[in-house]
């Protein structure tokens, strides 16, 4: 599975009535894969289960939301994110996905949930031109990590010159 996946600029999706659930371990590797999840994909359960949640990140998705995703659910929050992912085939899928951290008995994070529908495509229309400067951010830096942060930051000053936090902006497309 480490080989390089071109996307074809073809979409797929799922159904309305449907949703893509996965769970991971803390460190984003899958530990469950509903059967959405395998179809959309392209990859079957045994190739999904152990992997990273990143063997499915499209390019055109920015880092610095997976970096805001990451901080926020390690610290114990939910959160939303319009996200574009891409299957086996190189085929794309939008989603909007809610991530949650699961605890054990002593309330420590112990693994996420994922749950993920068909987005609002009004709502993917607005996100498309946002994602698509993020990523001319990040490709403009030094180094990765640096445009990771300074797309995190203009995501950031974004947001506040709105006046909502990610969540607000998010659920009010």
């Amino acid at each position: 599975m480490s080989e390089k996946i071109t996307p074809t600029g073809k979409a797929v999706s799922f159904g309305e009535d449907e949703f893509i659930v996965s769970k991971t371990d803390t460190r984003g590797r899958i530990t469950y894969c509903n059967d959405v999840f395998v179809r959309v994909s392209g990859y079957s359960e045994a190739e999904l289960l152990d992997a990273p949640h990143s063997l499915i990140r499209h390019p055109d998705m920015p880092r610095c939301v997976f970096k805001l995703l990451w901080d926020r659910i390690s610290a114990g929050h939910e959160v939303f994110a319009y996200v574009v992912n891409l299957a086996k085939t190189g085929d794309h899928y939008w989603v909007l996905a809610h991530v949650t951290p699961t605890r054990d008995a002593t309330g420590k994070i112990i693994a996420y949930h994922s749950n993920r529908r068909v987005p609002d495509q009004k709502a993917v229309a607005a996100v498309i031109p946002i994602y698509r400067e993020l990523r001319q951010v990040e490709e403009q830096a030094a180094d990765r990590k640096q445009g990771m942060n300074q797309a995190y930051e203009a995501l950031t000053e974004k947001l506040r010159s709105i006046g909502k936090s990610y969540d607000e902006f998010v659920l009010s497309l």
